[in-house]
This record gives structure tokens, C-alpha cells and sequence, in this order.
């Protein structure tokens, strides 16, 4: 099956409707081209509060948007359901694998490549399998369901040596998902769940953040990672500094201190949750040797000053998965270089023959440690505390898609304020075929 057009319209064909993905599409509404968005997924996903679904206080339909919807007064924008498999750089063609299992070929005259990062594991064998990632909607729902079972299993041990690996809960990582799902857990733990349990005392759980850095959220000033430990301390999560996650289990986790003589300690857990580290997708391979360039260490693709590919002007590769100036990978530098790819395109396409080069803006970074608690960072300007958690929220609700999202989300927060309660509990098991199957 081929995706062809008699018209001579340039044809713009993105790949990922993430931050990056998206912006670029809407970038080009008003150029002379027609744009095929291709994701392997139907939604917008707002990455930054995954951590919130996996925990209770949203649902997933809460943080995702459908591509169609966002797209739907762009008359120039289609969308394609598939994932990206393989490109033709001398034919400039694009295979994607449909659900139904067939193939089909685009046609592109520019080529946008926004399709992110995932979960890296760093060579720990079977760590994947115990410990899953915060990257996807489904990873969200694994963890809730690990999360909400751990606690119903507890209830019904009957000593609390039994309970203990049930209640313990580790988080690999002390980056800002890291410490927002750590003290998520705490706040589900002590707040939502606090009358609802007859044998055990919710609060009991325990929460161990396992980091290899000498601070958390090292990518904001000493001052502000200063107090989001104070606040982590006062939840109650167990902080644990300059160890590694060498080992995972069903039943344990393994740390190793970095510092000689590499001590290694087990911890008895049923639930790990890893927000340490991630690589590039499969498709940033396949694209990397399709057009004769190197990956660096993390899978990324080098870009030029304009972010399309050295030797390859009609190619462009935004956010996470391009490598350019030791860019961080955040939801922000996606956002501004999807725009500029879309604005040099529509330059082309009108005629122009320059390309402007592409500069970030830094607007900061933002952690959620607790209610109340927040850490935001730009420039000269640190907030913390409720300031801090005010400016959060506002960041936050201004960044999701669709004006729903955003009034339901507000409504969320808010009911939670109040009441103390998380509603968005309930637990799936993948599939209706896997649902049916009996506890294993």
C-alpha cells in the first residue's frame, strides 16, 4: 500500500506526535504543503504528568489528547496510525508497519522525525521485566496496578514481616520523575488511602529513593535540591545517595555503592519502579543508517545549526532523539525546535534559500515534590515551597493540550485538595485475553 498524491504540493511527513511532532505540524497550518503525521499511537501523551496517572490523581485521558482532535481545523494535516520502519533517502520514501499487519509507503519531500526516547535499562539483565519504565501511557498503568496491588496483598498477610516487602516500594532514579513519584507514593500512601484499609496502616509504606548523584535533581542549583531533600525527609521517603540499581527481582532490589568498597545491599520489594537513564527508539538506528550517519552514545542523531541532518537538507530530526549542543531532553526543547523546523520548511517552500539556525530559549525546569511543595528553576529566578508549587501548576496546565485537559485536570486537583481522596485507581491487566486469564 503506497501513500501517493498527483498534487505537487511539498508534502511534509512527520513522524511522532509528541511535543516535537506536534509543534512542527502546527508550525505549518498556514504553509503551502501537505502534512501526514505518522504515530504508533492515537494520542498526544503529556509526559511530564505520567507519574500522576501511575498514581491515582489523573487519568490517563486526562494527560492525552487525540492527534485527529488537535489537528482537526488544520485542513492541510492528516494523521497515519503506524510505526515508522524503514526510510528510502534516495527515493525519499517512508515504510510504516499498520496494525493489521500490512505496509505502507509514504511519499515525502521533507522528512520531520520526532519519535523520542525510551526506557534504558543500561545493560541490566532482566531488570525490564520487574521494573518498569515512565515513559508510555501503558508503563503509567503497569505501575499503578503494581502500586494498588501491593497495598490490597499487604491487607491480607497476616504478620507484618509479610507485609513488609509488599509496603516497601523502590524508585530507581533522582531525576525530577524519580522524586515526584516518590513523594507520589508517599502522598497516595499517607493521604488517599489512610481510613480505606482495615488490617494494615497505609502509612507504614516505605519509600526508598535510590540515586547514583550526590543530590537529587541535580539538574537544578544545589539550593533548590537542598530543599527538595528537606521535603522528600519530611514525607518520609528514604533517600539513598551514590548507590546504582544493579539488580532487580521480583522480590528485591540491589543496590551497589559507587565509593569503594562498593558495598551491595538487598532490599526486600515487591515494587520497583525505574526512572533512571533512557536511549534511543529502534527507528533512530534505522534512520541513522539509512542516511550514512553516526548515533552517539545515547542513539541520538547529530544534527546541523538548522536541525536537519548533515547531507540530508530535506531530513529533520527534533527533540530527544537529535543531538545538538548538549541539549537536555526536555519537553521544551521539543516544543521550540518542532516550531523551527516548521517555520524553516515554510521558508523553503515560499522560496527562501537561507535557514535560520535553531536556538533554545531556556525556560527553566519544574518539580513536583508534594502538595504545597514545588521547585522551579529559570534562569536567576528559584522558587520553592507553595510559591514554587502555584508556579508549577500554572506551568503544567498551560502546556497541556486542549482546553478539556486542562479544565479537567484543574477539577482533579483540586477535588484532591479537598478531600484527600484519588479516584483514578482502578486497574487493568493489558488486554481482555490476559484480563480473563486467572492470577498466575
Amino acid at each position: 500500500m503506497a501513500l501517493r498524491s498527483a498534487s505537487r504540493t511539498p508534502h511534509v511527513v512527520i513522524v511522532g506526535a509528541g511535543f516535537g511532532g506536534l509543534h512542527a505540524a502546527r508550525r505549518l497550518k498556514k504553509a503551502n504543503v501537505r502534512v501526514t503525521v505518522v504515530d504508533r499511537g492515537t494520542s498526544h501523551l503529556f509526559q511530564p504528568l505520567l507519574y500522576q496517572c501511575a498514581t491515582g490523581l489523573l487519568s490517563e485521558g486526562a494527560i492525552s489528547s487525540p492527534i485527529r482532535h488537535l489537528l482537526r481545523r488544520q485542513r492541510n494535516a492528516d494523521v497515519v496510525l503506524g510505526e515508522a520502519k524503514d526510510v528510502d533517502a534516495g527515493s525519499r520514501t517512508l515504510s510504516v508497519d499498520r496494525p493489521d499487519g500490512s505496509t505502507m509507503t509514504i511519499d515525502y519531500d521533507h522528512l520531520v522525525v520526532a519519535v523520542g526516547m525510551r526506557t534504558s535499562y543500561h545493560g541490566c539483565e532482566g531488570v525490564s521485566g520487574h521494573a518498569p519504565g515512565m515513559k508510555t501511557l501503558d508503563d503509567a498503568l503497569a505501575i499503578r496496578r503494581k502500586i494498588i496491588g501491593a497495598f490490597e496483598i499487604a491487607e491480607s498477610l497476616p504478620d507484618s514481616e509479610q507485609r513488609r516487602p509488599w509496603l516497601t516500594f523502590a524508585v530507581a532514579g533522582g531525576g525530577p520523575t524519580g522524586v515526584e513519584l516518590a513523594g507520589q507514593i508517599r502522598e497516595l500512601a499517607t493521604l488517599a488511602l489512610h481510613h480505606e484499609f482495615r488490617s494494615i496502616d497505609p502509612g507504614e509504606a516505605r519509600v526508598l529513593l535510590l540515586h547514583g548523584g550526590d543530590r537529587v535533581l541535580p539538574s537544578f542549583s544545589p539550593d533548590l535540591s537542598r530543599r527538595a531533600q528537606k521535603i522528600l525527609d519530611e514525607l518520609g521517603v528514604e533517600t539513598h545517595l551514590g548507590v546504582h540499581v544493579t539488580g532487580v527481582t521480583a522480590e528485591q532490589v540491589e543496590t551497589t555503592a559507587k565509593a569503594e568498597p562498593h558495598e551491595v545491599i538487598h532490599y526486600p520489594a515487591r515494587t520497583t519502579l525505574w526512572t533512571t537513564g533512557v536511549e534511543a527508539v529502534p527507528f533512530a538506528g534505522v534512520l541513522a543508517r539509512a542516511l550514512g550517519v553516526d548515533q552517539d552514545r545515547g542513539g541520538r542523531i547529530p544534527v546541523e545549526a538548522d536541525l536537519s541532518v548533515q547531507g540530508h537538507p530535506d531530513v529533520w530530526v527534533v527533540g530527544d532523539v537529535s543531538s545538538r549542543d548538549n541539549l537536555p531532553g526536555v519537553a521544551e526543547v521539543a516544543m521550540q525546535g518542532g516550531r523551527h523546523v516548521g517555520a524553516v520548511i515554510a521558508h523553503i517552500i515560499d522560496g527562501g534559500t537561507d535557514r535560520a539556525p535553531f536556538r533554545y530559549r531556556d525556560l527553566g525546569n519544574a518539580a513536583y515534590i508534594a502538595r504545597r511543595h514545588a521547585v522551579v528553576e529559570s534562569g536567576r529566578l528559584q522558587l520553592s515551597g507553595y510559591v514554587g508549587w502555584v508556579a508549577w501548576g500554572i506551568i503544567h496546565i498551560a502546556f497541556l493540550a486542549g482546553v478539556r485537559n486542562r479544565m479537567g485536570t484543574v477539577v482533579n486537583w483540586g477535588a484532591t485538595l479537598l478531600t484527600d481522596s484519588r479516584r483514578e485507581r482502578a486497574i487493568t491487566y493489558g488486554d481482555p485475553e490476559t484480563a480473563r486469564q486467572p492470577y498466575r
